[in-house]
């Protein structure tokens, strides 16, 4: 009875599982995609503040009478963002194109012999099973091929304004830039975060993709168009345990 109780609870897991995902997905029918509030990215619960390798800290020198200003980029006022809360246009200009091919072969072979010649002389007197025949005779062989080959060609384009929610020690910024578009019940989700030198702000107070250390950069969504497009939650979990 007890072998029979587990595969039942399996099963009925895995449906408690899908039908909690399926009721968020009932939830919006007749709707379109509920957008997210605008929020305070720190106070999100997978926030976590960067830590990354740091040089000793110097105390910056005073000049007596000077006008210049310990940390300043320029001798007027500085308009781009520098402090926590303002805000930074983000480009992002994605271009890559790759094409990879892999070919591959094996083969082995191999042989071991072993047998019992004579044993001390005692060869065919009396001994009738001693005889001079192999007894021990092993092959193998083995071959492989393989072949793949992987193309891409990405183009991402997109511009987005992001806020500074950190000034390390430093003076680099980690910045984060949400934005959500709705377009006829599909919901389209663009997120970048990462960590800015302040030198590399530009004079219109823009940041390219390519200047952004550690930079993480996410564009898709979700709707109906995308909900057709994704694999039902039964055939994933068959395709994840499935051996063959």
């Amino acid at each position: 009875m007890g072998k029979h109780r587990l595969p039942g609870a399996v099963v009925a897991g895995l449906l408690c599982l899908t039908g909690c995902s399926g009721l968020a997905d009932l939830s919006e029918t007749g709707h379109p995609p509920r957008m997210t509030k605008t929020s305070d990215p720190t106070q999100a619960p997978d926030y976590r503040p960067v830590t990354m390798p740091m040089p000793p800290l110097q105390p910056p020198p005073t000049e007596v009478g000077s006008l210049w200003r310990p940390g300043s980029r320029a001798f007027f006022k500085d308009q781009r963002a520098s402090q926590v809360g303002d805000l930074i246009k983000i480009s992002v200009l994605i271009a890559d194109n790759a094409a990879l091919t892999d070919n591959t072969s094996a083969a082995g072979s191999g042989s071991e012999n072993f047998g019992i010649p004579s044993l001390f002389g005692f060869q065919g007197k009396g001994i009738s099973h001693l005889t001079s025949s192999t007894a021990l005779d092993t092959s193998s062989a083995s071959a492989n091929t393989a072949a793949g080959t992987i193309r891409r060609n990405e183009t991402v384009t997109l511009s987005l304004a992001g806020t500074i929610t950190q000034v390390l020690p430093n003076g680099n910024f980690v910045v984060v830039a949400r934005q959500e578009v709705r377009i006829n019940g599909e919901l389209r989700q663009l997120m970048v975060s990462g960590v800015v030198r302040p030198q590399d702000i530009t004079e219109d107070n823009t940041v390219t993709h390519d200047r952004i250390a550690e930079a993480r950069i996410s564009y898709g969504g979700r709707g109906q168009l995308t909900k057709l497009q994704t694999p039902r939650y039964g055939q994933q979990i068959l395709d994840s345990v499935l051996p063959f």
